[in-house]
């Protein structure tokens, strides 16, 4: 060895560093154990001993359903009236609730109901009967807020303050409910899991609401007002306190609807003796807003026998209620109307009169020609006018345009709105080329249709069972002149068209359009037919089906050839 050099020599290790780890491991082991009994004696804990929710706001149970954490803000209690701000009135019962600043009064509608309420006096209109009761809307903190348990009538429902657990139900009285008796003590659950948080205990004896059950469990609210689970087999004698109330439907199947048009001076037409093969609705031009804004009507006797004779054949009657004289005459006219909900409240009430008077089954809205600026007034409109009809078991059915026309003809409707609220809402599928077009085109091309159609689907976001597709019995005779200038436009009836065309012009199929066509000269003018039959409308109607719609409106009786009517009852069966 080297003088100097130091050699490292490694020393072996200790056995005992094993032994260290073996040890750390069985610690750790028993103190998870520790914690894991710890944790099972507290769970036996929870569930043997209540534990009651101690509720820092008051809780809100619509339905069987704890809505509290959806609240907007707080519900109050207030010398024993509920209130519930305007923004959870919207949330949960109204979306369209309304504050009217000319009467200072909230406008809310719900089912069969519209209630007006002020803040001065304690007195709600109902249906328009006025009714007292023991408070009136608030405002608080800059929110309004309405007496709901005192509105109980309005949202048809029942409503009980459980003070003890500051909880409010409300269950709505058109909603099956079911009792039981629960046959042993037994602690009520916040979930069906082994270790699960007790949130009430009831006794053998006690009547609960059974929500729902499975073979081994059941969700039941306590009188508490406290939503868990039990045990199926804890409950007995079960039984129903009420059934669920479902609106049976006027029309079963597809609505086939004919408007039969005879203007405001005219008188209905005598049409005993006769039948229309598979129509189930008429919709004759019985009412309508004169030049000063008045609901008039042209009844009469020809009227009453004319819905004698509907119904002796088991035709629905829905009468139109037109606007056009007066909106002819100036918009402002319907403006005025829209725009004041006192003089929307005595058109509609005026409505409710004339159903009543005369026996009827719904009424069809024919608004047209509106300002575009009155698109939600004329909702509104037909929001207060729905659940006053419905009332009385009418049907209310809203004619509109295409959703890409002007703005006094097209932009003049929300048609979400109006899909939403009403029975039905009848897309008129025409005129796509009208009056006022400046060059010659179709009526009502298929294309057209069901792009426009798609667009209440999807852009619109209506359901397809509320809408109802309105078809032609027309169509337009163009003329141009050698310049190719539009020069002439004139209505023709389906039944007429074939009169109209030369022997020996032949008609096209457009595939596109899904109609015929023909052009021929009259001397140097070109005239042009884009043709509605029998083949074109059944075309439009098959989208019907295809889109799962309500059904066919087409105006008017008396221009259409016979065929159709097997066609419309064909395709629509």
């Amino acid at each position: 060895m080297e003088k100097g050099r130091r050699v490292m020599v490694e020393k072996p290790k200790k056995k005992e560093n094993t032994k260290t780890g073996k040890k750390k491991a069985i610690k750790r082991i028993i103190l998870t154990i520790i914690a894991l009994l710890v944790i099972f004696i507290i769970a036996m804990i929870a569930n043997n001993y209540i534990i009651l929710d101690n509720n820092e706001r008051i809780n809100l149970v619509i339905n069987n359903n704890n809505v509290t954490s959806h609240l907007r803000k707080d519900v109050l209690i207030e010398n024993d009236v509920i209130y519930l701000s305007e923004a959870d009135i919207s949330n949960f019962f109204d979306k369209h609730i309304y504050h009217d600043e000319e009467t200072n009064k909230i406008i809310t509608t719900y089912e069969k109901k519209i209630a007006e309420i002020g803040f001065d006096n304690n007195i709600i209109n109902i249906n328009g009967s006025d009714k007292e009761i023991y408070a009136h809307a608030i405002e608080k903190d800059g929110e309004t807020y309405l007496p709901v348990s005192e509105m109980a009538d309005v949202y048809d429902v029942e409503i009980q303050n459980i003070s003890e657990t500051k909880v409010v139900t409300m269950d709505s009285l058109d909603r099956e409910q079911k009792r039981a008796i629960v046959n042993k003590n037994v602690s009520v659950k916040s979930s069906t899991n082994f270790i699960a948080r007790t949130v009430d205990r009831i006794k053998k004896g006690d009547a609960v609401i059974v929500i729902s059950t499975n073979e081994k469990y059941a969700k039941i609210r306590t009188a508490n007002g406290k939503i868990g689970y039990i045990k199926a087999n804890r409950l007995a004698n079960e039984f129903t306190v009420r059934e669920n109330m479902e609106e049976e439907k006027q029309i079963e199947g597809k609505v086939n609807l004919t408007w039969d048009y005879f203007s405001e001076y005219a008188t209905a037409p005598d049409r005993s003796g006769t039948t229309i093969e598979g129509v189930n609705v008429v919709s004759p031009a019985f009412f309508y807003l004169d030049t000063d804004g008045n609901l008039e009507e042209n009844v009469g006797t020809d009227g009453k026998s004319y819905i004698e004779w509907a119904h002796n054949n088991g035709y629905k009657v829905w009468p139109m209620v037109s606007n056009a004289l007066a909106a002819n005459k100036s918009l402002d006219i319907t403006s005025n109307i829209m725009n004041s909900y006192e003089n929307r409240k005595k058109l509609i009430e005026a409505i409710v009169e004339k159903c009543v008077e005369y026996d009827l089954d719904g009424i069809n809205i024919d608004f047209e020609n509106m300002y575009a600026e009155d698109k939600d007034m004329y909702s509104r409109f037909i929001i207060e006018l729905t659940p006053r009809l419905k009332e009385i078991g009418m049907v209310t059915s809203v004619d509109v345009t295409a959703p890409d026309g002007g703005e006094t003809w097209s932009l003049c409707f929300d048609r979400n709105v109006i899909g939403d609220v009403a029975d039905y809402i009848i897309f008129m599928a025409y005129d796509q080329n009208g009056i006022s077009s400046t060059k010659p085109g179709t009526t009502a091309g298929y294309n057209w249709v069901k792009l426009n159609l798609t667009k209440f689907l999807q852009t619109e976001d209506i359901d397809a069972e509320k809408i109802i597709l309105g078809i032609p019995f027309y169509t337009r005779i163009w003329t141009t002149n050698s310049s190719g200038e539009l020069i002439g436009k004139s209505t023709v009836y389906m039944k007429n068209i074939n009169n109209n065309i030369p022997s020996g012009v032949e008609k096209t199929w457009d595939d596109e359009l899904k109609q015929n066509y023909v052009e021929f000269m009259a001397g140097t003018n070109k005239k042009q037919i884009w043709i509605e039959d029998v083949n074109s409308l059944k075309e439009k109607v098959s989208l019907v089906k295809e889109n799962n719609l309500a059904g066919v409106a087409s105006w008017q009786k008396d221009m259409e050839t016979e065929d159709v009517w097997q066609m419309l009852k064909n395709e629509l069966n």
